[in-house]
């Protein structure tokens, strides 16, 4: 997949996240799963048994929903889109033990202290982070994680010239847009400019994504942040590329008129090539524990306080060609 991120204006809002529901059907349709691997590894560092009782912030369509659930765990699933969770309702049914709370995560109705691990595929920075961090915090039981996942642009010198030519034409077609585009780093930067920031989680994904959501509290209510990576190569068609595009929060900001241009001008840039255009990005998992503190715990505060010596090394996964659905294995351990 090409990966071309959700960009929050420069004034802050972030009402863009909204424009998803719209197109509820070519999101589910168009808009990729989440590694298993990397799945996995946060039922892991959260110490998830089949039972275990899990939130995730900005279900979609169901993309993460559907591999948490394979789990056996038991999902409340947060989503303020009423067409996107109409469809993760659709599609999910039968899937296993899912409650869905149509509303913004500002405003939902949460107990305190109920949940081992908090999810979000593509989905925090839709959240006001004066809020966000604390709420998920205060949801969390003592020593639960807190588990980000989300797909960023990687430079790779073997798609560089592809991405370059497509950034190019961005630019030419909304060069607002393209002027506040999030950063492509290499797979060592990556991982380099998440260590310098692990002691705040939402500084990690702050940087990571380019969004405008790192706040100090956050490094008071969490742990040291780790950093799980699967870089992957994808190819597409113009129509397969015009159709993710489509599926992006920016394509609401532009006119008519440059939606049919941007189109027309990857379609162009496939005809140069020859060949399907090539993009590099890396689905990234970041974690981190909920710090002790002194309160009332509900019925499933069992996470084992003061595993923090028993945590694993950031994991830096292997290169791989397979479409993001399919199982990825550790190839080399830092």
């Amino acid at each position: 997949m090409v990966y071309l991120g959700a960009v929050v204006d420069a004034d802050g809002s972030r009402t863009h996240g909204m424009a998803f529901d719209a197109i509820a059907e070519a999101y589910d349709r168009h808009r990729p799963g989440y590694p298993d691997s990397l799945v996995d590894r946060a039922c892991e560092v959260a110490g998830l048994e089949p039972g275990a009782s899990v939130l995730e912030i900005g279900c979609g369509t169901g993309q993460l929903t559907r591999s948490l659930l394979a789990r056996g765990l038991r999902v409340t699933a947060i989503e303020p889109g009423e067409r996107l969770i109409a469809r993760a309702r659709a599609e999910l049914r039968g899937a296993g033990e899912v409650r869905f709370v149509n509303a913004r995560l500002e405003e939902a109705p949460l107990p305190r202290a109920r949940y081992r691990c908090v999810f979000s595929a593509s989905a925090v920075h839709w959240v006001d982070p004066d809020v966000s961090w604390r709420t998920v915090a205060d949801v969390l039981v003592d020593g639960g994680a807190l588990a980000l996942l989300s797909y960023f642009g990687l430079r790779d010198p073997r798609s560089e010239a592809d991405q370059r030519a497509l950034r190019d034409v961005l630019a030419a077609v909304a060069p607002e847009i393209a002027a506040d585009w999030p950063t492509y780093r290499d797979l060592q930067d990556t991982f380099t400019g998440s260590a310098e920031r692990s002691e705040n989680v939402s500084e990690v994904w702050a940087w990571l994504g380019s969004y405008r959501i790192a706040r100090a509290e956050a490094a008071r209510l969490f742990g040291r942040a780790e950093l799980a990576a699967l870089p992957m190569r994808s190819e597409h068609t113009a129509a397969e590329l015009g159709a993710l595009l489509g599926t992006m929060s920016f394509w609401t900001r532009l006119s008519r008129r440059q939606r049919d241009h941007l189109l027309a001008e990857t379609a162009a840039l496939h005809g140069r090539l020859g060949r399907p255009v090539r993009s590099s990005v890396v689905a990234c998992l970041v974690t981190a524990r909920r710090r002790p503190e002194r309160r009332s715990a509900g019925p499933d505060s069992r996470a084992a306080v003061g595993r923090d010596a028993e945590w694993r090394l950031p994991g830096l996964l292997g290169m791989s060609d397979r479409t993001p659905q399919e199982p990825w294995m550790p190839l080399l351990s830092t």
